[in-house]
């Protein structure tokens, strides 16, 4: 089930997490789903602003509020399409690079992965659903491999 979320300036800036609501809704309703979820981000700049949307401090922030809010999103996006390296680039320092694409602070990206495997494990686990190759597949979009045996310490 595909499900895109549109976002306009005012929601952006007004941190309004309202336009989100329906599909998390959605999601929650079924959670063992593989929905592909997007983000539609309309946002004015002037033509001669070279920063990427993520590079933009009212659009990152609402990005923030959204994972605060909901942790879980990042197993539901759109990772064949990009969706999963946007959404990360909005909650981790990043330089873009025209030919190489995005570059995360490693840094940053390692503490982020391995504090969202911790949540999204004990999340999956609340739901009743077996997530390790879902969470393994997820890290490895982002340049991780986690071996078996570290989910069996958890």
């Amino acid at each position: 089930m595909a499900i895109a979320i549109s976002l306009n300036q005012q929601a952006l800036e007004q941190l309004d997490l309202k336009p989100a609501l329906a599909a998390m809704d959605a999601l929650l309703a079924n959670p063992s789903g593989e929905p592909n979820l997007s983000f539609e981000i309309d946002y004015p700049r002037e033509e001669t602003d070279p920063r990427e949307l993520s590079e933009i401090a009212e659009v990152r922030l609402w990005f923030v509020r959204l994972d605060a809010a909901y942790p879980w999103l990042p197993l539901y996006l759109d990772w064949q399409g990009g969706e999963l390296a946007r959404y990360v680039a909005m909650l981790i320092p990043h330089q873009f690079h025209p030919t190489e694409g995005i570059q995360y602070n490693p840094e940053s990206l390692e503490i982020w992965v391995m504090a969202k495997v911790f949540v999204l494990h004990a999340w999956l686990g609340q739901q009743g659903i077996s997530g390790n190759a879902r969470l393994k597949a997820m890290t490895q979009m982002l340049g991780y491999e986690l071996d078996d045996a570290f989910f069996a310490i958890l």
